[in-house]
């Protein structure tokens, strides 16, 4: 009997054709999840060999090959009192009165010439700020544990020459030479030495850029939403603009960089490399996807609470303002990380405007030159130095920390905006 005579006779309605076809759709469904499932595991197994492979790398950037010099300060000539050693000229002061030379001698003391000689060439600024931090320095013997050259970290860590694997193994039982935590690298600002660079002045760079960025993109791209969503009129210039603002956020990023370059950089020639041309120019990468998320969520906000508003008296702008805007605000902010955050990441706009520089000091305003995070982990990764390799793995955990702190700041202030009808 077919299943249509069985059903017309009052038979049962599960019939096989049903029970296979019900079946197949329970295979599918299994196989659906299998494969969700699946990828999801490679995801999380890509998140880990990635994140296992920066920190057991970057690990070894937070620390660096150290030589232990023993100075005696009463004898070494060098003298000073509190006032002159805490002094903002104290290190230039020390160094006329040939604190490197001071050092190079009780290095060789302690470490014989052939190793003296593998005493990196700033190793004397590191006594010098050490006096500047505790003039009580001056007045007695003190053991430094200064950076080491190049070769000699090499060596320390099995490769280079094998005359330097043997000096930095036979230093190393002497008890003369360790690698330590390098807590200076978070303090310092780059140097033509992987022992004594830092990232202080990139993370410097990074944070006056990023908040030229938020400063200049946000506040203009929540406007133009709002003109676009609540008052300007439906015509055609309407439509070109809207056209305009969502070919902007597909542009590349390099575009905006040729952009800053031909456009700042012509009436601002002086201020090339600096987080204000930098933060210009990002934030006018920013501002469309900013203005295409707070359209959406100005969209989102029920067109009841734009109503009742009015009905109780509201002017239209109070509506907006008063009302709207503070129930869109949530969703904006989740525009402005994606945003921030893309900016955060960009190298390709920077070099163009000229960011690709090596900035030995900390920039203290927004026209002082500097580097950002991203640029100074490009300019690591194409040295030759071996060193340098782990310093740029320790800098993209610092840039990705950064990363989850601002986007954690921006999840907070979402949430606490955040409100419910």
């Amino acid at each position: 009997m077919s299943d249509t005579q069985a059903a017309s006779a009052g038979g049962p309605t599960r019939t096989a054709s049903f029970a296979k076809r019900l079946d197949q759709r329970y295979r599918a469904e299994r196989r659906f999840r299998a494969l969700g499932m699946a990828a999801i595991i490679f995801s999380i197994a890509a998140l880990i060999f990635l994140l296992g492979s920066m920190l057991s790398n970057g690990i070894g950037g937070f620390q660096r090959a150290e030589l232990a010099v023993p100075i005696d300060f009463p004898e070494s000539g060098v003298t000073g009192d509190e006032v002159s050693l805490t002094a903002p000229s104290a290190i230039q002061v020390l160094e006329m009165q040939g604190m490197s030379e001071v050092v190079a001698f009780y290095a060789e003391e302690a470490l014989g010439e052939e190793g003296a000689a593998q005493l990196s060439r700033d190793a004397w600024r590191d006594v010098a700020a050490a006096l500047q931090s505790d003039p009580s320095l001056i007045d007695r013997s003190e053991t430094f544990h200064l950076p080491a050259s190049s070769d000699l970290a090499a060596g320390l860590d099995g490769e280079g020459s094998s005359e330097m694997q043997a000096l930095a193994q036979k230093l190393v039982d002497e008890g003369k030479l360790s690698e330590n935590w390098d807590f200076g690298f978070l303090g310092r600002s780059d140097a033509t030495s992987p022992q004594q660079a830092g990232i202080w002045g990139a993370l410097v760079g990074s944070i006056l850029t990023m908040l030229i960025t938020f400063s200049l993109a946000f506040p203009t791209g929540i406007l133009a939403a709002l003109y676009l969503e609540e008052y300007a009129p439906k015509n055609r210039w309407t439509d070109v603009i809207e056209v305009s603002i969502n070919n902007l956020a597909a542009v590349p990023s390099i575009i905006f960089g040729l952009l800053g370059l031909f456009l700042l950089i012509e009436f601002m020639p002086n201020l090339r490399s600096t987080p204000l041309i930098a933060g210009i120019t990002l934030a006018l990468m920013t501002m469309p996807v900013i203005v295409i998320s707070g359209r959406n969520a100005i969209k989102a906000v029920p067109p009841s609470i734009r109503d009742g508003a009015l009905a109780v008296g509201a002017s239209p702008v109070q509506v907006v303002f008063h009302h709207v805007l503070p129930l869109a605000l949530p969703g904006m902010l989740t525009g402005t990380i994606i945003g921030m955050a893309r900016a955060l990441g960009e190298t390709a706009p920077l070099i163009l405007i000229g960011m690709r520089a090596f900035v030995a000091t900390p920039p203290d305003a927004v026209t002082s030159p500097a580097t950002v995070l991203p640029m100074q982990i490009y300019l690591w990764s194409d040295e030759i130095d071996r060193g340098f390799v782990e310093r740029t793995s320790a800098a993209i955990i610092v840039l990705l920390v950064f990363l989850l702190l601002m986007n954690g700041l921006a999840i907070y202030l979402r949430n606490k905006f955040e409100k419910t009808w």
